[in-house]
């Protein structure tokens, strides 16, 4: 599965819904919670569980972001749209680790009963909307089998501890935010699951959002969440290794199994050893080669 870029699309608008299947982003994800007003959830859900349900030929994958536990909402949501078609569920808010167990076992029952291979359903949560979820991230870890995926989200975390504001003049994240992006960062790469960075807000400042997304991926980060279809072409870009970086990573995997009791090896002239390998077996995920 390619994750660079995760487009949000509104769960209740079939104008974008088409214009953002045609937008290139590798993953859309309609949702029932945010962008939907209470009185349009039931519509909301009917017009996901259709598109579904189509069963179209598609390039991207299908995912929709649920309602949170607390709002009462999620085992609706997930009645309406786990069925064949679904690839994922992402889950806003969540506390830690076991909220994922608690909607894995939702999914599973849901996917029973409409048929589907247990597990084909992936899961995703944003990781840092609560304080309580930032001093929970390290449960994660080991990941669940379902969970593909862990993203962090600044907005809902400011409004709960009452910050006026989450960047500074520069456009960087202040203080506190830029040690829960790290965090994050850090919680994925210890469950073994994709860290995706968070959106850029200003979806018309596309010189920023490249910035942005080149300092993110040089971080350690694979994808990116888009809320503009405009945005998408900048984080594909962004995000996907060059030609020369698969091909040394390419290199280096040949290498380590050309020789696999080797800890260190030497390949033009540079000394590579466990670390090397495991990042260019991630590069070459991140291409979709490996």
């Amino acid at each position: 599965m390619t994750m660079r870029s995760w487009l949000f699309v509104p769960g209740d608008s079939e104008k974008k819904a088409a214009k953002a299947a045609t937008s290139g982003a590798d993953v859309l994800i309609f949702d029932l919670e945010d962008s939907v007003a209470a009185a349009n959830k039931d519509a909301a859900r009917s017009h996901v569980a259709e598109l579904i349900g189509r069963r179209e030929a598609r390039d991207w994958s299908l995912w929709v972001r649920v309602n949170p536990f607390d709002g009462g909402l999620t085992m609706t949501d997930l009645d309406a749209v786990v069925r064949p078609g679904l690839d994922g569920v992402l889950l806003p808010k969540p506390e830690g680790g076991p909220d994922v167990v608690r909607l894995a076992a939702a999914i599973e029952e849901r996917e029973a009963k409409a048929g589907m291979t247990n597990g084909s359903v992936k899961i995703a949560v944003v990781a840092t909307e609560t304080p309580t979820a930032v001093f929970s991230l390290g449960s994660y870890a080991p990941a669940h089998p379902r969970l593909a995926a862990l993203t962090w989200g600044a907005e809902d975390l400011a409004a709960a501890v009452g910050s006026t504001g989450n960047r500074d003049e520069a456009g960087d994240w202040t203080e506190p935010y830029a040690l829960v992006r790290s965090l994050a960062l850090f919680a994925a790469s210890a469950a073994r699951t994709a860290p995706i960075d968070t959106l850029y807000a200003d979806f018309r400042d596309l010189e920023g959002l490249e910035r942005d997304c080149r300092r993110s991926r040089c971080d350690g980060f694979l994808g990116r969440l888009a809320i503009h279809p405009g945005q998408v072409e900048t984080i594909n870009r962004c995000y996907t290794p060059s030609a020369a970086a698969l091909a040394w990573a390419k290199r280096i995997v040949e290498a380590f199994a050309a020789d696999p009791g080797a800890g260190t090896l030497g390949l033009d002239g540079r000394m590579i050893d466990l670390p090397h390998l495991i990042a260019a077996r991630k590069t070459l995920a991140a291409a979709g080669s490996g």
